[in-house]
């Protein structure tokens, strides 16, 4: 492990160092106000904060003008229509939260500001309530360091 630390460790010295370059130039900042997380930004789902991770995913959450209903049949037509239906359950114990929408550009912008690959997109057709038609849709399964916190913000009827 040493040894390969040993190896591995002047190239990642050198890496920050262009990257501190880089960020300087193109921001205009001088190099000595530059903080280690300004050149290194997390994706949200890899963040080592978990408080800010928190606040991250709360803030991405609620620009991407998701949803949460309490009556599921709001909250289908609500993505039916759509908009980004945020749903919580529980699975095996664990808390998850179904991001659903017929919009699936909607969805992938919102995987992409969380940092969630898109092949994790699941595509399942759902019946409108409305009309009985079943119709394309879309979903992220989200649990772990991607699960929303509770926002009242978010709430709706």
């Amino acid at each position: 492990m040493a040894r390969r630390l040993r190896l591995v460790w002047p190239q990642l010295r050198a890496w920050y160092t262009v990257s501190r370059r880089l960020y300087s130039a193109i921001t205009n900042a001088p190099k000595d106000q530059l903080g280690f997380l300004n050149v290194f930004e997390f994706p949200i789902a890899t963040d080592p904060d978990p408080q800010r991770r928190a606040a991250r995913m709360r803030d991405v959450t609620f620009s991407s003008g998701a949803l949460e209903f309490r009556k599921r049949r709001a909250g289908m037509i609500y993505a039916m229509d759509g908009g980004l239906w945020l749903h919580r359950h529980v699975w095996l114990g664990r808390p998850m939260v179904h991001f659903v929408s017929t919009d699936r550009a909607r969805l992938l912008a919102y995987g992409e500001a969380v940092g969630i690959p898109a092949s994790r997109l699941q595509y399942k057709p759902l019946r409108d309530p409305r009309t009985g038609v079943r119709r394309e849709a879309w979903h992220w399964d989200l649990g772990g360091p991607v699960y929303p916190p509770v926002d009242e913000r978010l709430l709706s009827d």
